[in-house]
């Protein structure tokens, strides 16, 4: 059955949200991040909360059934792990560190490896692989706010 699988990599999500929050700690209400110019498209600060909630359970979802229609799982963690890494590396380096363009080389990483989850793993997973859908919007959105930030101040 799949749901222990799908278990499991909900809880590793939820758990690299957490140490990515952690890392935001006063992040967004500091005085560094309120005084950039940030994008005219960045969204108020409740919907960045939903819309990792909602794509990791999405993620979440499509590793549990990825796990079971994969051939090679050994590539398929090792892309997780990577995943995994940039997800919750992004926080400290942008946030505590306020590395601006290392954040932007760890997001669009990520965005990049998101897109080939997409690409490569369609033939196995078939329709399943929309569920990453909402993460490489997310991430594309996320990265033009991280790119505009570096690009304007």
């Amino acid at each position: 059955m799949k749901t222990w699988s799908i278990l499991i990599f909900n809880i590793a999500n939820f758990v690299a949200l957490a140490i990515g929050g952690f890392f935001t700690g006063d992040g967004v209400p500091s005085d560094w991040y309120q005084e950039l110019n940030k994008a005219p498209w960045t969204p108020p600060g409740w919907v960045f909360g939903a819309a990792w909630t909602f794509i990791m359970v999405c993620f979440g979802l499509f590793m549990g059934t990825a796990w079971h229609l994969v051939q090679n799982k050994k590539k398929l963690i090792l892309l997780y792990s990577v995943h995994w890494v940039l997800n919750v590396s992004w926080n400290p380096i942008f946030f505590s560190a306020q590395m601006v363009l290392f954040g932007l080389i760890v997001i669009t990483l990520l965005w990049a490896l998101m897109l080939y989850f997409t690409r490569n793993y369609y033939k196995e997973t078939k329709w399943k692989v929309a569920l990453i859908f909402p993460y490489v919007i997310w991430l594309t959105i996320a990265t033009s706010l991280n790119a505009y930030i570096y690009i304007y101040n």
